[in-house]
């Protein structure tokens, strides 16, 4: 029987009722989640985890086969493929230990059928299944069907979790491969789409942001006890990550695991609106990859920097330093009725500390996004990535060479050292 607070979840938030019959091994503390819908090679991601050193706990792989209802054909028909070919994998690679799981959903609502909904069937049965053996502080851990990892990548979550164990979840570490079997302008794609990730990661932290973790659902994991106490997976077909984490790092103590590494693929795709198939794909097509303008988050850094005055001054010189701010940072905090906000929070704290903390609960990963995309549409413009990430390099004290030309490979691998700095772990 599931706790009372996993049932009343599964009363508001559910979706589906359970669908493992089978008992979890008792020592489980570790589930990985793997969304599949039109994958050719589950195989090798499957391989790739088993292939892993494991963990003092047990572990559950709960692979989501899904597709919506009337679906394309072709993808109905991999999923058959895929279903079939896993089950004979599975049936060759034994282990209690390390227990592998496939649903097969082939008929999901069209309204909501997507990565959202599939995440989000396996992350609540991995609740369930960590419920069940008491482990509600193990891990649930997002993972997708053209991944591969570092073989450390399951030890290295449980140290983790158990080095900070007040965290409620993390960003692993990741790097999308630059060479292999692609066309080379696949790779350069992903790696100018990675460099955009990096560099706006990167400009968050430098403007004084404190809650900057890359949010991809394939480089993840969060305890059980958070994922039920915030909601769970949504159901967006895209972006379902971002929001996701972003309700998970709100709880504070959110951390980045840089001892391992995820390897995303680094395939054009077509399912979803936008992320790193998406964006991959438009570059293959011609489309510049574009980033956030630098100046946004210089803009953004002033506000940041103003708050130990904003916290100490009175109403009226309050209202004055807001309107001494940037006109893009001005027009959108007045959209925001930032000065009604700022009153209230400021009501509510008895320290600066506290009034920090309060201040950026409000302004969160959501209204940083809805930020730079409102400087970058109405004031300053997008462009090329090149041009701000070397920029952002040249503050921080981390440019190539003088002289040289920005180079994508050379920024990124810059940008690969900073996100990986020891220091990055604390969020």
């Amino acid at each position: 029987m599931p706790t009372v607070a996993t049932a009343y979840y599964f009363q508001r938030f559910g979706f589906c009722g359970r669908q493992i019959a089978a008992r979890p091994h008792a020592g489980l503390g570790m589930v990985v989640v793997i969304p599949c819908f039109n994958e050719p090679d589950l195989i090798g991601s499957l391989e790739s985890l088993w292939l892993c050193e494991r963990p003092v706990c047990s572990v559950e792989v709960i692979v989501v086969v899904n597709s919506p209802a009337n679906g394309p054909s072709e993808a109905r028909l991999q999923n058959q493929a895929t279903l079939k070919g896993a089950a004979e994998w599975i049936e060759r690679h034994p282990d209690p230990r390390f227990a592998i799981h496939l649903l097969s959903f082939a008929d999901l609502p069209l309204r909501q059928a997507g990565v959202g909904l599939a995440r989000k069937i396996g992350m609540d049965e991995g609740l369930r299944r960590l419920d069940e053996v008491g482990r509600l502080a193990g891990a649930i851990v997002g993972y997708d069907a053209d991944c591969r990892c570092q073989q450390n990548f399951l030890v290295a979550i449980e140290r983790h979790f158990q080095r900070y164990v007040a965290t409620p979840g993390c960003s692993v570490y990741f790097e999308h491969p630059l060479s292999g079997p692609l066309a080379a302008a696949a790779y350069a794609a992903v790696a100018a789409y990675e460099l955009h990730l990096r560099y706006y990661i990167q400009a968050l932290r430098f403007c004084g942001f404190p809650h900057a973790h890359h949010t991809l659902g394939s480089c993840m994991a969060v305890r059980a006890d958070a994922y039920r106490k915030q909601g769970g997976m949504n159901k967006r077909k895209a972006g379902e990550d971002f929001y996701f984490l972003h309700k998970i790092i709100a709880l504070g103590g959110f951390t980045d695991l840089t001892d391992t590494t995820v390897i995303p693929s680094a395939r054009p795709s077509d399912r979803v609106p936008f992320g790193t198939g998406s964006a991959v794909r438009a570059h293959l097509a011609g489309a510049v990859m574009g980033t956030y303008p630098l100046q946004a988050f210089l803009d953004l850094k002033q506000l940041f920097d103003s708050l130990p005055l904003l916290y100490r001054h009175d109403a009226g010189l309050m209202v004055e330093r807001v309107h001494g701010l940037p006109e893009p940072i001005r027009t959108f905090l007045d959209r925001q009725n930032f000065v009604e906000v700022l009153s209230e929070v400021r009501r509510n704290t008895s320290s600066e500390a506290t009034f920090r903390k309060r201040f950026f609960h409000w302004f969160d990963g959501f209204l940083a996004m809805k930020f730079v995309h409102h400087a970058r549409d109405r004031f300053y413009g997008g462009g090329d990535v090149l041009d701000p990430a070397a920029k952002l390099l040249a503050i921080l004290g981390c440019a190539p060479p003088a002289g040289s030309e920005p180079d994508t490979l050379e920024l990124l691998q810059i940008y690969r050292r900073l996100d990986r700095a020891p220091e990055r772990r604390l969020g």
